[in-house]
């Protein structure tokens, strides 16, 4: 028997428990689907669902049974030392570096395309949890400050749960001197945002595309689900996001499991120049493995997708699952040697580093 202690519990159990488990119907009390549209396979009449799964995620029971008597984490809760960058700030905001990719942490990116500040699944709060005493806390802090962010244009959240939408985060850039940001979410999110009083908001469904400020921007499919609480289960959608201008086509992936989707966004929105893959929170596998990649399957999605170059999100930020946060990289860079991709084609950043894209911008592969 593996006890854990209860600040432990609390966020794996309370916070990734909920973000990461199943909740019977019984229990969700999910209401009707105002979007329902039955020619649409993700759709339901209360919510939504993921097409290429045929077994349903684990169970909220299962999961509390499996993490209270059987937890095994192979990481302690304390003594990472990752290096943390300070960024250029001054570059970063007269867009001197454009187009370019910065890594402030998690699935937190600021990418600079278009003449855009873009802030990807944005959290620069202490902990992934809807409380701010208990949950997932860092163990890196944010690269760059809420302070010390230039003015963002857009914001893009690929999901609802608490470590890719932040509340505190996203109400202080609605604040930001200057006018909020254009908030691009999944469907079924958007009166959660109006409700806390930001109304620059565009919610869409898989393969919707709009524009903005030269931006051509798509919502597709992603292999996973969303939970803010133990009586919402996929009522909201969730997915990743395509970013197009004339030079450069972005793809955040969110958080996703392997699925045919990749195959399916490289063959409909590629060739896609910079993908932004996650390669972390993958143990224990029999709860993770439908909905988030493990590096070998990331590289795999990076090939799917035909993607000039990769990026690694999504690990090394928040200890919130049974992995070391060290091992990711290490398998990646053991699974691009064995699939002989060369390690600029799927690169991981420093916390805080910018990558300059201008290289990669016509689908050319010269990665400074």
């Amino acid at each position: 028997m593996n006890w854990m202690p209860m600040n432990t519990l609390i966020g794996s159990v309370t916070v990734a428990g909920v973000m990461l488990a199943g909740i019977t119907l019984a229990l969700s009390g999910c209401s009707a689907n105002s979007f329902y549209d039955a020619s649409r396979a993700h759709h339901t009449e209360d919510g939504f669902r993921n097409p290429h799964i045929a077994e349903p995620l684990p169970g909220m029971v299962e999961v509390i049974w499996k993490r209270l008597w059987n937890r095994n984490p192979r990481h302690p809760e304390e003594g990472y030392d990752f290096p943390v960058l300070k960024p250029d700030l001054e570059a970063l905001r007269n867009k001197t570096l454009n187009p370019s990719v910065t890594w402030i942490g998690h699935a937190t990116l600021l990418v600079q395309m278009g003449g855009l500040n873009i802030l990807t699944d944005p959290i620069l709060t202490e902990r992934a949890s809807p409380v701010d005493f208990a949950g997932p806390q860092r163990a890196v802090p944010p690269a760059i400050t809420l302070e010390e962010l230039p003015h963002i244009d857009v914001v893009t959240l690929s999901h609802n749960h608490y470590d890719h939408m932040d509340e505190e985060t996203l109400l202080r850039l609605n604040a930001q001197p200057g006018g909020p940001p254009r908030f691009f979410v999944p469907l079924g999110l958007k009166p959660w945002y109006e409700k806390r009083g930001i109304t620059t908001v565009v919610e869409l469904d898989w393969w919707d595309r709009t524009e903005y400020r030269g931006l051509t921007v798509y919502f597709v499919p992603s292999q996973h689900f969303s939970a803010r609480s133990l009586f919402d289960r996929d009522e909201a959608l969730w997915g990743g996001w395509v970013l197009q201008d004339s030079q450069l086509t972005f793809y955040h992936a969110g958080d996703t499991g392997y699925s045919r989707n990749f195959t399916e966004i490289g063959k409909r929105l590629g060739p896609i120049t910079l993908a932004a893959l996650p390669i972390g929170s993958y143990d224990p596998q029999w709860m993770m493995k439908p909905v988030h990649l493990n590096p070998e399957e990331a590289v795999q999605a990076h090939m799917d997708l035909g993607a000039t170059a990769s990026v690694a999100i999504h690990w090394g930020t928040f200890p919130m699952t049974d992995e070391p946060l060290t091992e990711p990289p290490q398998r990646l860079a053991a699974a691009l040697t064995a699939a002989e991709i060369p390690p600029e084609r799927f690169f991981m950043l420093t916390h805080g580093e910018t990558r300059s894209l201008e290289n990669l911008a016509g689908n050319r592969l010269a990665l400074q």
